[in-house]
């Protein structure tokens, strides 16, 4: 068996292969550096095949080479197996103008190949390329002939020389009008292809029609490899394409034409025959006018449109080469398309083609990666990749192809194809491969003071032209600095411009770029800690001056100055905080030592509420926590943000007992309350005060609040408190015009009042809903939902969560509505809010209930009670919200299970404790005891607590509310609305309005899962009593009637559940029912009869 020869390599050598891999992925040699990395880490060959997408056979010659020739047997392209053929064109083509001696057919093929010692075919390509079919030489072509061997002998072909210049070297002997090498007219082969990007090729493949294509991209940004995928799909849609690499030494006349005829004779001799005649001859511009025109006119006699592409077009910056370029461009036919990829920007007229919609340009917004794209990317070099890894990796690159290629060839070298998800990006980077290739690719093509200037500004974050001249102290006028930067975007050197809204143009180097150039400043003399700390603290004043805070802060900190950095961010951070301004806000606070901000009771301040607001509640606890314990006495005013603080985080866990016990202390602020620490205590209290039902003495502390001073964040924020009292009580059309105000507002503020917004979105889909506006709701809260859990109140998101599952469900989408029930749950299980919880369950009880789920609702009927249970030993308010839910949740099975005495004791001990708080509550609450009464046969009663209900619900403008309560169906409220005169009043007479409003009620679409109307009571079947029924069907009908599951009758009785199905099967069959609820009203029924039997026997 041949044993692959081991690699070890020393520090130097390992850096020259890191060097060679870096690059490009359309390197050969870079590719044959990665295999003896690869190799030196340990890895056998037949596992780095397919991590590089080769066969093993290549990976063995590579290792083998590099083993025996070092560096060189892999940068050196060695013959596969016999040695390369050398043609002389010039005696081939003399031999085929001449006769054979005594012969009289001319020269063939194979006698050619025989004279010149090389095989027919070699002889076939290189007739081809000169242009002329066939295999022998007829006597009409011998003029060609002659005109071919004129060309091809150097002796007598003139050279084109630059003006004031000597003559350029002659072209070496036996070299062709366009014998290139073939590396340059076919597409780099053995490196691995681009991952497919979908979205770029069909941009692409859109602009196939275009007269010019245009990619334009910094080193290492895929350029070559998106040409490459380009090529493949345009040739399987039928185009001929011709490809050209440029070198730096292509950037002669000369031999640029020959490069450019070269490529398209790969795919059309015939049509560059002409040209190549012309070719030889001078070089001035009539000249190489009159050959592109001739190479035009060849092109447009094809039938087939051709595609030129031409890579690498930085190489070139003669003027008459662009010149040829620009009359290709100008003079090409429809049927030619050219695609140009270039570093920096062409040095073309495109104005022309822009206008009339021919051309298509491409950048670094296209070429960069995404972060989703950065990721797969990754995956596909390592195998596997965090997440987070994978998005730190992205920022760090900032998309840029050859960057990500780095870290994962340093991966897996080191080993890491599956780097542990705890691993710090930084860990894994080389700046040695990173600054050799930013040498080699990037910092070469400056100019000295160009490099200096930007190792200097690498200092900043961004930059623009008076900031280079403050941190240089260069006195020249700023146009000249602002056309040097100019200059270096427009060569793709890694330096874009970025957005700004003032009137300067800014600037930043890539992340890795200025890595790079802050490890050279280091390595210079400026770059010692004195002179680092002078170029920031320049940058720290040249940033105040200007009042752009965050620089100033960011360059204080770096010049040593913490005590005026923290002095910068507690002047601006309180308007920070009312103006919302809570991303650059958090961004301050991060650049300043967190020691430096408790030291601070004001920034401490400001970083508890950030963390109220990012709802951190446990590092919240721990500065309330660390302020109270500090080492001086906090001053009443300081004591008052820290219980203001305390509250704020009692209602955001919805806390309502702790919240009201700091409410006396909140009542009165101190003297010296700030404007901020007022309307605080406004939101605070107010909410306090909403919860409680005191909605006018709510809304005077708000009013409070709002006299002392304008506070636009804080004031929306009262507006939706006062808009949720507003619906509370009952005004829901003031609610709705107040949350459209709001929202409105909100939205025209920005990003920084978006919390606001879909607050304000959230309580107008609320009484949308109520009016029976479903679709609206649901349109308004399905976008704003996510954001509403990361930033809004837990009453305000617990309406948002059971409008939209009431939304959902009423248009047929159950599956949408119980998963809006689920992202409630688990809100409520991430924060511990118990209220909510119980909410959920309660819910889910209805939508069990509306499919007939029986035992899916006891079991959440359970669920509820067990919960209250636990509850009931917390906080009064604790213990009473938790509990009305439940008792709320008994009311809707007993109406379900037609237990209809009990369901009358929970409606009104419901009705009693809220009474004077909720007015919409206590219109459903009273709806639903008049069904209880109509089921127990109460007519009256019945009749005069509905007509109580809809007056109030007249009165309120309520209409989802009423349904609601009636199981989701109108039809539960046609037998009260039929049971006596319709909407007549005390008196007995009728009353038009409200008999309106019931025919309006009755008219409302309800949802196909309604629960059944209650049923009057009905008198027994003659001969189906009770002892029609057998022992065991009597116990299994009781325990029924006590709203057990079949499983739990199962474990009572000992049987199975199999058992327990059959004899209710049978129960069902003797008393004439269709279910459950049915069986156990007939038995409520027969038990009434027989008592009162016994009664007036």
């Amino acid at each position: 068996m041949r044993v692959a020869p081991p690699i070890l390599l020393s520090e130097q050598e390992r850096t020259e292969l890191e060097t060679l891999a870096a690059a490009g992925s359309a390197s050969r040699v870079a590719q044959r550096a990665r295999i003896i990395l690869l190799a030196a880490s340990g890895e056998q060959n037949k596992t780095i095949a397919p991590k590089l997408g080769i066969g093993r056979a290549q990976v063995a010659r590579w290792r083998e080479r590099y083993a025996q020739a070092g560096v060189a047997g892999i940068v050196n392209d060695l013959p596969r197996g016999a040695p390369p053929v050398k043609v002389d064109v010039a005696r081939l083509v003399a031999l085929a103008g001449e006769r054979q001696p005594g012969v009289a057919q001319p020269w063939s093929t194979r006698r050619l190949a025989a004279e010149l010692g090389v095989s027919a075919a070699s002889v076939s390509r290189h007739w081809r390329a000169a242009g002329l079919a066939g295999t022998a030489v007829s006597a009409p072509m011998q003029a060609q002939v002659a005109a071919v061997a004129e060309v091809a002998d150097p002796a007598v072909q003139p050279q084109c020389a630059d003006a004031g210049t000597d003559s350029a070297p002659p072209a070496p002997a036996g070299r062709g009008a366009w014998q290139v090498a073939s590396d340059k007219v076919l597409p780099p082969r053995g490196a691995r292809q681009l991952m497919p990007r979908e979205a770029l090729m069909a941009r692409l493949l859109e602009a196939r029609r275009q007269r010019c294509v245009v990619i334009q991209g910094q080193a290492g940004s895929g350029k070559t490899s998106t040409l490459m995928a380009w090529r493949k799909s345009m040739l399987q849609l039928g185009y001929d394409v011709c490809w050209l690499t440029l070198a730096p030494e292509d950037n002669e006349p000369a031999r640029f034409f020959e490069c450019v005829l070269a490529s398209i004779a790969e795919v059309d001799a015939a049509a560059v025959r002409e040209a190549a005649l012309l070719g030889a001859g001078a070089c001035d511009d009539a000249a190489i006018e009159l050959w592109v025109i001739t190479l035009v006119q060849a092109l447009a006699r094809r039938r087939r449109d051709l595609v030129l592409m031409i890579d690498d077009l930085h190489h070139v910056a003669e003027p008459r080469i662009l010149q040829a370029l620009q009359w290709l461009l100008d003079y090409a036919p429809a049927t030619l398309h050219l695609a140009l990829s270039s570093r920096s920007a062409l040095v073309l007229s495109q104005e022309r083609l822009r206008l009339q919609g021919t051309l298509a340009e491409f950048d670094m917004r296209d070429l960069r990666f995404t972060p989703q794209e950065s990721e797969r990317f990754l995956r596909e070099q390592l195998g596997s990749v965090d997440s987070g890894v994978a998005a730190t990796l992205h920022a760090l690159t900032d998309g840029w192809v050859a960057g990500l290629q780095l870290y994962a060839l340093d991966l897996r070298t080191r080993g890491g194809a599956t780097p542990a998800p705890p691993m710090v990006p930084a860990e894994v980077r080389d700046a040695r491969a990173f600054a050799s290739y930013f040498e080699r690719e990037v910092l070469v093509r400056m100019q000295p003071d160009d490099l200096d200037m930007l190792m200097r500004v690498a200092v900043c974050q961004r930059f623009c032209a008076p900031l280079c001249a403050a941190i240089l102290g260069d006195a020249r006028p700023l146009p000249q600095i602002q056309a040097r930067l100019c200059r270096l975007v427009a060569d793709n050197l890694f330096i874009s411009a970025v957005g700004s809204h003032d009137h300067e143009t800014w600037y930043r180097i890539h992340p890795l770029l200025r890595e790079t150039l802050l490890n050279r400043l280091a390595a210079h003399g400026a770059g010692q800690a004195h002179g680092l700390r002078a170029l920031h603290a320049t940058a720290w004043r040249w940033f105040e001056a200007r009042g752009e805070i965050g620089d100033a802060v960011f360059h204080a900190v770096r010049a040593g100055d913490v005590d005026a950095a923290a002095g910068l961010v507690q002047g601006c951070a309180q308007a920070l905080l009312e103006r919302g301004e809570l991303v650059q806000l958090g961004g301050l606070l991060r650049a300043l030592p967190l020691e430096e901000v408790r030291r601070r009771f004001g920034l401490h301040v400001v970083l508890a509420y950030m963390q109220l607001y990012s709802r951190d509640f446990d590092a919240l606890r721990d500065s309330l926590d660390r302020m109270e314990a500090g080492p001086h006495a906090l001053r009443p005013c300081e004591r008052y943000s820290v219980r203001l603080l305390r509250a704020g985080l009692a209602v955001q866990l919805d806390n309502h007992d702790e919240a009201a016990a700091l409410l006396p202390e909140l009542w009165q602020p101190p003297p010296d309350a700030d404007d901020f620490a007022w309307h605080a205590r406004g939101n605070v209290v107010s909410w306090l005060l909403t919860m409680r039902g005191d909605y006018d003495l709510a809304r005077q502390v708000l009013d409070q609040a709002n006299v002392r001073a304008p506070a636009p964040r804080s004031g929306q924020l009262g507006r939706c408190i006062q808009a949720i009292s507003l619906a509370r009580e009952g005004r829901l059309k003031d609610a709705c015009r107040l949350m459209r105000e709001v929202m409105e507002e909100a939205e025209r503020f920005g990003a920084a009042y978006a919390g606001l917004a879909c607050m304000a979105a959230c309580l107008l889909a609320d009484a949308l809903y109520e009016l029976n506006e479903t679709e609206a709701a649901c349109q308004l809260l399905e976008p704003r939902l996510g954001l509403l859990e990361r930033v809004s109140l837990p009453e305000v998101v617990l309406r948002a969560c059971v409008v939209l599952s009431g939304s959902h469900w009423l248009a047929g989408r159950r599956p949408q509505a119980l998963a809006c029930l689920e992202r409630l749950q688990a809100y409520a299980g991430r924060y511990g809010l118990d209220r909510l919880q119980a909410e959920a369950l309660a819910q889910r009880l209805r939508r069990h209930l509306q499919q007939g789920e029986t035992e899916r609702a006891n079991v959440a009927l359970e669920q509820v009670q067990a919960l209250a249970a636990r509850c009931a030993s917390g906080g009064p308010l604790r213990a009473a919200s938790t509990a009305a839910v439940a008792a709320r949740a008994r009311l809707e099975m007993a109406l379900y299970t037609r237990d209809y005495a009990v369901a009358v004791e929970r409606a009104r001990q419901l009705a009693e404790a809220r009474a004077g708080t909720e007015a919409v509550g206590a219109a459903g609450l009273r709806l639903q005891m008049a069904l209880a009464r109509l089921g127990l046969g109460q007519a009256r009663a019945a009749r005069r607590d509905f007509l109580a209900a809809m007056r109030q619900g007249h009165r309120l403008g309520l209409t989802r509310t009423l349904l609601d309560a009636a199981g989701g169906s109108p039809q539960a409220l046609a037998p009260l609305a039929h049971a006596g005169v319709e909407g007549e009043g005390d008196d007995g007479h009728e009353d038009p309005v409200l008999a309106f409003y019931i025919r309006r009620l009755l008219a409302e679409p309800g949802t196909a899962d309604a629960l059944p109307p209650p049923a009057r009571p009905r008198q027994p079947a003659p001969g189906l009593g009770i002892g029609a029924l057998s022992e065991r069907e009597r116990e299994i009908l009781e325990l029924l009637a006590q709203a057990m599951s079949n499983k739990k009758i199962a474990r009572v009785l000992n049987v199975s559940a199999e058992t327990v199905k059959w004899h209710l099967k049978n129960i069902y069959a003797k008393l004439g029912v269709a279910g459950r609820g049915g069986a156990a009203a007939r038995l409520r029924d027969l038990a009434a009869s027989a008592s009162a039997a016994a009664v007036a026997g």
